[in-house]
């Protein structure tokens, strides 16, 4: 098994690798129905959410989530925004530190969720204006699910606005 910093540093990789030229309502839309066709091809539930500039712009619960899902993706989030990076990425680092949210950056570790599942949605040359977030897996599976799509989703893009 990697060490938390070379899981750190997977991530911080394919935060570079997964950059779109512009990022549109629409094509937060589709991406949300990329990964909900993903998640019935895995047999997975899940719940699926997309933020745009702080603006929720995609939201699906699979048949067999419950109420904390959600509840889930909002810290994740909240992570994603405030830190900048993967929410799987705090998590790593923050097992590598030894340290709660709270012991290193002050905040609350009820409204700020360092577990995997949370990927920032960044411009080339403009940086993170979003978030795309799951809960319903194991963290690392959250995580993992996650950069599957959009990996998906960019292989398959045509690149108009």
């Amino acid at each position: 098994m990697k060490s938390y910093a070379e899981q750190m540093q997977d991530v911080l990789a394919e935060e570079q690798e997964i950059v779109f030229p512009f990022f549109t309502n629409e094509m937060g839309l589709e991406l949300g129905l990329t990964l909900v066709k993903l998640c019935k091809e895995r047999n997975c539930n899940m719940v699926i959410d997309i933020t745009k500039c702080g603006q929720q712009i995609f939201h699906y619960a699979c048949d067999g989530t419950v109420p904390d899902n959600p509840e889930w993706i909002k810290g994740k989030i909240r992570t994603v925004e405030r830190l900048g990076h993967s929410s799987f990425y705090y998590n790593c680092y923050l097992k590598e530190i030894g340290k709660s949210m709270e012991e290193r950056f002050l905040i609350d570790g009820k409204e700020y969720r360092a577990y995997g599942g949370a990927f920032p949605i960044n411009i080339c040359k403009v940086g993170m204006v979003g978030v795309v977030a799951v809960s319903g897996l194991t963290q690392d599976q959250d995580h993992a699910f996650v950069v599957d799509g959009l990996k998906r989703y960019l292989q398959n893009f045509k690149g108009k606005p």
